[in-house]
Order: C-alpha cells, then sequence, then structure tokens
C-alpha cells in the first residue's frame, strides 16, 4: 500500500468518509442502547456516577422486596389480633350469659364454653404466622424491617405471645375449672301395719276414744313405749299411757323421727308407717304388743308406692335445687306416686341422672353440680329415726369457674383488661404499619430519583442522535461526491495520452 500515491484531494476526502464513518456508528450505538455513555471510556466521571447511583438504587429495591414482606407479616399479625378480639368478645357474651341464670348446670356449660373460645383464640395466634414469621408467637418473633442501604435506619416490632391465652405477659386468661360431679344414694324403705282399734264388745274406737279401753291396751294403766328395734337393748323412742286418747297415741307415732301414724274415725283402724323396724311395747321395753310391729323392707319394685314408707305423705313436696338455690324442679307425693316416679322426676334435669336399683332399694344420684332433693315432710331421709330435715345434700367435688356471680365478675374484669391489651397492641402494630408503607412509598421515590439522576448522565437523547445520524449521513453523501470530483480531477491526467 505504500507504493500507492494518492493525490492530497482523494487522501483528505478518504480521510473526512473514515471519520464520519466512525461517528455515524457511535450514533448508531446511542440509538441503539439508548445511552450516550455505555463504558467509561465513554465519559469516565458520568459513568461511574451513574453505576454508583443505580447500585444504591439497585439495593433499595432489593430492600423494597424486604418491605413488601414486613408489611404481609404485619398484616397477618393485624388479622389475628382482630380475630381474637372478637374470640374475647364472644367469651365476655358467655361470662355475661352465665350471669343472667343461677342454674349451675347452666353456668357449667357456659364455662365448657369459655375454655372452648380461650382455645380458639391459642389456635389463631398460632396460625397467624407468614413465611414464618409470627408476631403473635412470643419469643423468636420479633421483626426488623431495614429501610436503608447501610442498615442505619430500620424498625423492629417486638412479638407478643397469644399462643398461650393464661400467660400474664399476654392476655391472662386462664381455662376456667369444670366442675366435676359426684354421686350419693337415697335410701327408700319402709313398711306398714293396720290395726283395728275396737272396745270389749268390737265396736270401733274414735280419735277421742281413751286407749285403754282398746282390746289392744290391756288397760288405762297401760303404758305403751315406742321402742326402735335396733341393736341388742333398744331404746325407748316415747311413750303414751293407757289412759290417753287415741289421737294421743296418733300425736306421739307422728312425733318420731321416720314414723307416722293415721286413724280411721270410720272404722278404728289405726295404720303406722315407718323407714325401720318399729314396734309398740306395753310395759317393759321388749315385750312386743301384738300387731303394732312394723317391719321395714327396702323397696324391691319401681312400682312400689312411696306412701308406703313414713318419708312420704300425700301432699308432701319434694324439690331439688342446686348450690346456688336454683330450683330445678318439684314433685308433688300422691297416693300412687311410685319410686319409678321419683326416679324420673330426678333424670327429668340436665346434668342429673337416678338409677334405682331393686336389690338395696336405694337410689343413685349422679350430678355435675351441687344438687340438694328436700322435702316439706320433717321426717323425709329419716334413718334410724334420726331426723334428717336437709334432706339429700349432694356436694360437686369441684364447682365450676362460673359457679358464683362473684366468680363471673372477677372474669369479666380479666376479660376487659384482655380487650383493652388487644385494642393498645393492634394500634401498635397499625402504627408500625403505617410507618413501613410510609417508608415503602419513600423508597420507591427515592429509587425512581436515583435512577433517573443515572439517567441524565447516561441516556442518550435519541431526537438528537436521530438528527446527528441525519447530518453524518447527508456529510458522508457530500465526502462520496467530493472524493468521486478528486478522483475524477486526476483522471484528466489520462486525456493527454
Amino acid at each position: 500500500m505504500q507504493d500507492i500515491t494518492l493525490s492530497a484531494a482523494v487522501r483528505q476526502n478518504l480521510l473526512t468518509l473514515q471519520s464520519t464513518a466512525d461517528l455515524m456508528s457511535g450514533v448508531q450505538n446511542k440509538l441503539a442502547t439508548g445511552l450516550k455513555v455505555n463504558s467509561a471510556l465513554d465519559n469516565p466521571n458520568s459513568f461511574f456516577t451513574a453505576s454508583g447511583l443505580n447500585s444504591r438504587a439497585s439495593d433499595l429495591s432489593n430492600l423494597l422486596d424486604d418491605m413488601g414482606q414486613s408489611l404481609q407479616t404485619i398484616k397477618a399479625a393485624d388479622k389475628g389480633i382482630q380475630t381474637i378480639t372478637d374470640l374475647v368478645e364472644s367469651a365476655k357474651a358467655k361470662a355475661n350469659q352465665a350471669l343472667q341464670t343461677q342454674s349451675q348446670y347452666e353456668r357449667k356449660t357456659f364455662a365448657a364454653q369459655y375454655n372452648d373460645l380461650l382455645e380458639q383464640i391459642e389456635d389463631v395466634a398460632k396460625d397467624s404466622s407468614y413465611k414464618g414469621k409470627n408476631l403473635l408467637g412470643g419469643v423468636g418473633n420479633d421483626l426488623t424491617t431495614i429501610f436503608n442501604e447501610d442498615a442505619t435506619s430500620k424498625q423492629t416490632i417486638e412479638s407478643v405471645d397469644y399462643t398461650d391465652t393464661a400467660l400474664s405477659t399476654g392476655l391472662n386468661l386462664s381455662d376456667l375449672a369444670e366442675g366435676q360431679g359426684s354421686t350419693s344414694t337415697l335410701q327408700l324403705q319402709g313398711g306398714k301395719v293396720t290395726l283395728a282399734l275396737t272396745d270389749g264388745s268390737g265396736a270401733a274406737l274414735n280419735s277421742s276414744s281413751v286407749l285403754g279401753d282398746s282390746t289392744a291396751v290391756a288397760s288405762t294403766t297401760t303404758t305403751l313405749t315406742f321402742v326402735n328395734n335396733e341393736g341388742t337393748a333398744p331404746a325407748s323412742l316415747g311413750a303414751v299411757t293407757g289412759a290417753s286418747s287415741v289421737q294421743d297415741l296418733v300425736d306421739g307415732l307422728n312425733a318420731l323421727s321416720g314414723v307416722r301414724a293415721e286413724f280411721d274415725n270410720g272404722t278404728g283402724e289405726l295404720t303406722i308407717y315407718s323407714n325401720e323396724d318399729f314396734y309398740v311395747a306395753d310395759g317393759t321395753i321388749g315385750a312386743g304388743l301384738s300387731g303394732l310391729t312394723v317391719a321395714a323392707t327396702a323397696f324391691a319394685t319401681t312400682s312400689a308406692l312411696l306412701v308406703d314408707s313414713g318419708s312420704y305423705a300425700v301432699g308432701d313436696t319434694l324439690t331439688l335445687t342446686d348450690g346456688n338455690d336454683f330450683e330445678l324442679g318439684s314433685l308433688e307425693i300422691e297416693a300412687d306416686t311410685t319410686v319409678d316416679d321419683l326416679e324420673n322426676f330426678i333424670s327429668d334435669f340436665n346434668g342429673v341422672d337416678a338409677s334405682f336399683s331393686t336389690s338395696s332399694g336405694r337410689i343413685t344420684i349422679t350430678s355435675e353440680t351441687d344438687l340438694t332433693l328436700t322435702s316439706d315432710n320433717a321426717d323425709f331421709n329419716a334413718t334410724g329415726f334420726t331426723q334428717d330435715t336437709d334432706g339429700i345434700v349432694l356436694d360437686a367435688i369441684s364447682d365450676s369457674g362460673f359457679a358464683t356471680d362473684s366468680d363471673i365478675n372477677r372474669i369479666v374484669d380479666r376479660l376487659n383488661t384482655a380487650l383493652s391489651n388487644l385494642r393498645s397492641q393492634a394500634s401498635e402494630f397499625g402504627t408500625n404499619l403505617s410507618v413501613v408503607e410510609i417508608r415503602q412509598d419513600y423508597t420507591k421515590t427515592m429509587i425512581n430519583t436515583l435512577q433517573e439522576g443515572a439517567g441524565l448522565l447516561t441516556l442518550a437523547d435519541t431526537n438528537e442522535e436521530g438528527a446527528n445520524l441525519l447530518a453524518l449521513q447527508t456529510r458522508q453523501q457530500l465526502a462520496s461526491t467530493s472524493l468521486s470530483f478528486a478522483s475524477q480531477a486526476d483522471q484528466t491526467v489520462l486525456s493527454l495520452f
């Protein structure tokens, strides 16, 4: 190539075309990439400054993703608190329902439902996690959100523990005792004897007749002694002399616990009912008066009549109450009231069950709460001729946590405190949520600002570069034309030959 000699005009035009081509290549590269600075060779200052801005924007973009995840974690906890608040309010409603009734069984039922709600609260707290982070899960679940690239700006949200409602640092709501019932028995036994009181002529006595006029009594000087047939040396329970009236005898018998006497003025028949073996002795204790011995036996069938015992008489009212003196119901004794009627009466009520044993003559009563079976008959449930006006008292092994009004009011106070703490915690989470959202929006704006600044340093103006390309194309065409003219000038030498 060194042996080839070009004229100065041709060489100048070639240089112009080469320079124009280089410029066109640069403009075309800018239009293709959209950047006026593609490498440090283009503009070191702008390139490295823009790289720094883009790097920071990239770091903030990564943090922006973390902020979004933090938002979701806080939202999950906030939804959990809202649900827990609803459940605590439901538990409070149960406590208030319990206050509206004095029934221990209903209160026991409400206590069980209350405990179910506490279990649901714990389940909701355990389920309020997001990607393994649970702000309601206690230790190890604190949430830290970083807001800038060097981690000097951040927010830490401390977790709370609602997975165990009994924690004093949490809701401080313990499960209530649901109560445990117990069992007692009611002995059903008795016997009766009927004796016709007549005088020597066989005429029936009436209530005002002198007792000693009866053929059943030796004389008016005879002393009738009421005897409990227990032990080897039975004790006297009372006495009536033969000079007393028939009514005095009836009254004396009725004054004994567990003994009931009825006299029919029309027939002169004296009927004695007793819960225990019993007899009337004349003179010396132990000498039984014929016809006045009552042998009490256990009731052996469900069809046995209750009035065949000294504990029951027509018109008696049996009442079932619980430990709060709440009356479950009552049963009025009639002449045809049977053991089966009594068993069914007791079993009619929630939480109470009765079963009769024909072998022992006992009704076994099982109750989930305290229970008392009483009668307006003072001899009810008299055993061994000892009056027992308290009837059957069944003490539950343990009462429910809603057994008394004071118990319920104390629980309501705790629920109110728990609700206050939940609302305060919800407010705190709400503030934290707002902070993260605000910083998220700020970070988005900052990223845009950084990218815009980097773009100002490196982005090409496509309009300008398009105009430059058009000018260079025109220059290239002109240079080509000039090169052609210069070549033609050199060719004029040939015309001389």
